[in-house]
């Protein structure tokens, strides 16, 4: 606030210890205080910020890639993107992880939306981006990456989060936006 004021709901945190700093996460423990003096620790994890694109076809199709996530168990589709370096625009990085993910180059390159994935225990930046059309590249494709990519039709991408298929923050967000903007006329 500024001035010094805080308001009454506001939690206030005692103090903070990392407990691991690599280079893409800190974890640290802070002592935290609720206003009504209950006090405890809590976890906090700090990543790097991360971009990602939504590349739509003439054909009205999502550029997704299929790959298995270790954590959850599953194979999933999601959007190409990851983090960005240190003093990276956040556009360049969107546009370099599609290319490098995919083989695909962007056309366009137009922010959608911002987020935190996670805001009680989470610090990460994850900017969407819409790109209208792409171009195909000669790039390798990484194997660590995805195991195909595809182009999904739009009109099936509800069913898809429905049925468990896409499931990462970035994508249901970054595609939930994308099915607005469609309903809503304003793509």
């Amino acid at each position: 606030m500024g001035t010094g004021m805080r308001r009454a709901s506001e939690w206030t945190i005692h103090g903070e210890r990392i407990i691991d700093d690599t280079r893409r996460a800190v974890l640290s423990v802070a002592d935290v205080e609720l206003p009504d003096g209950v006090r405890f620790e809590q976890y906090v994890l700090r990543v790097p910020a991360a971009a990602m694109v939504i590349v739509v076809d003439d054909a009205d199709r999502v550029l997704m890639m299929w790959r298995h996530r270790f954590i959850i168990d599953r194979w999933v589709w999601e959007l190409p993107g990851g983090y960005l370096d240190p003093d990276e625009e956040p556009a360049a990085c969107a546009a370099r992880e599609v290319e490098e993910e995919t083989g695909w180059r962007p056309r366009s390159m137009t922010r959608l939306l911002t987020f935190q994935p996670m805001v009680g225990t989470i610090d990460q930046p994850n900017i969407v981006y819409l790109a209208r059309g792409a171009d195909q590249t000669s790039t390798t494709l990484d194997v660590n990456e995805a195991e195909r990519i595809g182009w999904l039709p739009i009109d099936g991408i509800r069913q898809r989060i429905d049925d468990g298929e896409i499931v990462g923050a970035g994508s249901v967000a970054g595609l939930l936006a994308v099915l607005l903007a469609k309903a809503t006329r304003q793509l």
